[in-house]
């Protein structure tokens, strides 16, 4: 036996209609068409599917088991259509993150919550479990777009660029540190270095001064959250390298000072990383869009 859509969305309209001339109507067919469609649907299931001597017409017993089956496939085959539709015009979709950069956090969740607003029907979800694994991820579909400040020459990725930031020095007002006006590498040496538990080439500290400078810290504290890093830079217990905009409501505090690392200005740059098919997707750029925005609020203190 072999049914099309069309077949089930026959028996369904005959039954709603009564009868073959006015579904016929409804179908937008002749009478003489419908009545072929229906004999040569009753020829593949080997058996009639209505009770022609009654008025109305009514469906028989194997008429009213496709019927069932109409009513159960045809609307799952509508909301298909009307998600393949909302797809095709960029209306819906999947943004699963992965993020290489700890305290994006903190600009992030404002960039997220904005954005569920204007694209409700797209996906969101952070994979903070593929962070270090991220950009074969992304090659293999597991997530689609990647924080990152470290991009790589990957063929199929596509780096976003986001936003410029400069990775500051914080330490205790009470560290001895605090007298200087910029903090090289060498100043480390004698200090317990709090960084996020990552390795060490995915932290701006190192790959922007220490690592090339040989340079190791008398000792290194892994913390997870940044709330937890300043709390213990400025009871003194260690020094950190931050984000400036992570430092934006420090800066102001007498417990703190930032200082920038030197010699000369570092700056780094984060990315937006995207499969190259999908950095057109409207929301994709909606998202980029309100990355930069937010950034520089962040930036700014807004």
């Amino acid at each position: 036996m072999y049914l099309e859509l069309r077949h089930l969305r026959t028996i369904r309209a005959i039954h709603q209609a009564g009868g073959l001339a006015r579904a016929a109507d409804l179908m937008s067919m002749t009478q003489s068409a419908l009545s072929h469609q229906v004999a040569g649907l009753e020829a593949q299931v080997g058996m009639e599917l209505f009770v022609r001597r009654s008025k109305p017409m009514t469906l028989s017993a194997a008429g009213i088991r496709m019927l069932r089956a109409a009513e159960r496939i045809l609307p799952e085959i509508t909301a298909l259509e009307e998600e393949f539709r909302a797809l095709q015009a960029g209306k819906t979709g999947r943004l699963h993150i992965a993020i290489q950069c700890h305290a994006c956090f903190d600009w992030l969740f404002p960039v997220l919550e904005l954005f569920r607003h204007a694209w409700p029907e797209v996906d969101v979800d952070i994979r903070a479990g593929l962070a270090f694994d991220s950009f074969p991820a992304l090659l293999r579909e597991e997530v689609d777009l990647v924080i990152s400040s470290n991009p790589e020459p990957l063929p199929g990725i596509s780096f976003n660029p986001l936003f410029d930031y400069h990775p500051m020095f914080i330490a205790s007002s009470q560290n001895p540190l605090s007298a200087k006006a910029m903090i090289e590498a060498e100043d480390f040496r004698d200090q317990t270095l709090i960084t996020y538990p990552v390795p060490r080439d995915k932290l701006d500290v190192f790959t922007e001064l220490l690592t090339a400078a040989r340079i190791e810290p008398r000792a290194q504290r892994p913390v997870e959250l940044t709330a937890v890093i300043l709390m213990l830079v400025g009871s003194n217990r260690g020094v950190a390298v931050l984000p400036d905009w992570v430092l934006r409501d420090v800066k102001s505090n007498a417990d703190y000072v930032t200082r920038p690392l030197g010699p000369g200005s570092i700056t780094k740059r984060l990315y937006a990383a995207t499969r190259v098919e999908d950095a057109s997707k409207p929301y994709i750029g909606h998202f980029l869009k309100l990355g930069r925005s937010e950034a520089v609020k962040l930036q700014r203190g807004s």
